[in-house]
């Protein structure tokens, strides 16, 4: 399977956007992850945090997921998007927006295949701040050539 670049999915806009609405009905996956980054903007430039579970847990992003032929290749392209929504206390000194971040008990539901529109929609909230630590780490992690632990410890 091929993935290519994803695209973040404005939860807001999901219903509003054709390339969106109807992946919402039936394309919804789930995107695991130990943690996240975002940049925040300072006088000195752009700082990375990891933002992650207070536990060290892995989770769960709401994502859509789709599949595509390319015509100039004849390739069947197989994306995902996560779902985006406005930050929360943590991550909101340091972006605007985060990726949503599913509970367990969400996983299910944004999987379930009888739930309709409005319930799905309400799930795509910010996660509780109080469940979520962030810390600056290095720049390295600005790179795709730095693929080492390095970029994960705290400055």
């Amino acid at each position: 399977m091929l993935l290519k670049r994803s695209i973040n999915a404005r939860a807001e806009t999901l219903t509003e956007k054709p390339s969106f609405r109807n992946l919402l009905i039936s394309k919804r996956c789930l995107v695991p992850a130990d943690g996240f980054y975002e940049w925040q903007v300072t006088p000195q430039g752009k700082v990375p945090y990891r933002i992650l579970l207070k536990n060290e847990e892995l989770f769960s992003f709401a994502g859509l997921w789709d599949e595509w032929l390319d015509k100039s290749t004849d390739e069947v392209l197989h994306t995902y998007t996560i779902i985006t929504t406005n930050a929360n206390d943590i991550v909101k000194p340091i972006h605007g927006r985060m990726p949503v971040i599913l509970s367990p008990e969400a996983e299910e539901l944004w999987l379930g295949e009888h739930e309709t529109q409005e319930a799905l929609l309400a799930l795509l909230n910010p996660y509780n701040s109080e469940e979520l630590k962030a810390y600056p780490v290095s720049p390295l992690v600005n790179s795709l050539m730095n693929n080492t632990p390095a970029v994960i410890n705290s400055l």
